[in-house]
This record gives C-alpha cells, structure tokens and sequence, in this order.
C-alpha cells in the first residue's frame, strides 16, 4: 500500500484552507535532501505558510512538497520530503495534526503482526 502521511497532510491542508485559515508545515530541516531557506531553521525545525496566498505552484506529492516562495523578498523553490514533515496544523488556532518523527521513514516496511496466545485486555491511559 502507498504511505498514508501524504494523503492525511493533502486533506488536512483542504480542510484548514475551506475554514479560511493560514496553512502551516513544521518541518525538520536536517534532512539534507531538503531544499530550505536556512536563515528561517530554528533548533533544525522551521515553520513554512503554505496559504496559497503566499507561495505559488504548491504540489503536495506522495514523495515531497514543493513550492516556489519569497524569503526576505528573494524567491526561492522549496522542496522537502513527506517523512520530513513533522506537523500541518492552522495558525490561527493550532489544529492540525503532528505526526511521529520515529514513523517518518516511510521506505521501512512496519514490523510483523505477532499473534499472540493470551487474551487482549483493556488499560485505561491518562
């Protein structure tokens, strides 16, 4: 099966644009295939508006988003990789999702279902 991050970034990124709020993608940026402005990397992260407003030929792909944008008034193409992207979440009030950065190499198949003999049992989390 295809990876699902980059469907669940595509329709996060819908559903924060139909509300009229501000895109937003926290990225790693110590992947070196990554193409970033690096004045903007704060601690190897950094926040990119992805409101069509703001940049302009957007591909949200299944192997990498890409975008040309201004930084400092100079225009610059961004590329980075779906296992780079950290969080898609709203600006304005934070929704979105964060995806865990241990399940961003997408190329490792999962590891095997083991079944087990016991019986499954509930735990309640707080």
């Amino acid at each position: 099966m295809t990876p699902l991050k980059p469907y669940l970034i595509r329709s996060i990124y819908e559903w924060i644009i139909d509300n009229n709020m501000t895109p937003h993608l926290l990225v790693d940026a110590e992947n070196p295939k990554a193409i970033l402005p690096v004045d903007f990397i704060e601690d190897g992260k950094i926040v990119l508006n992805i409101r069509p407003e703001a940049i302009q030929g957007l591909n949200l792909g299944n192997e990498s988003i890409e975008f040309n944008a201004r930084f400092s008034g100079k225009p610059m193409h961004i590329l980075t990789p779906i296992s780079t992207v950290l969080a898609i979440y709203a600006k304005e009030n934070g929704k979105g999702m964060i995806f865990d950065p241990e399940d961003s190499d997408e190329d490792e198949p999962p590891p095997p279902i083991k079944k087990s003999a016991s019986k499954p049992t509930l735990r309640i989390v707080k």
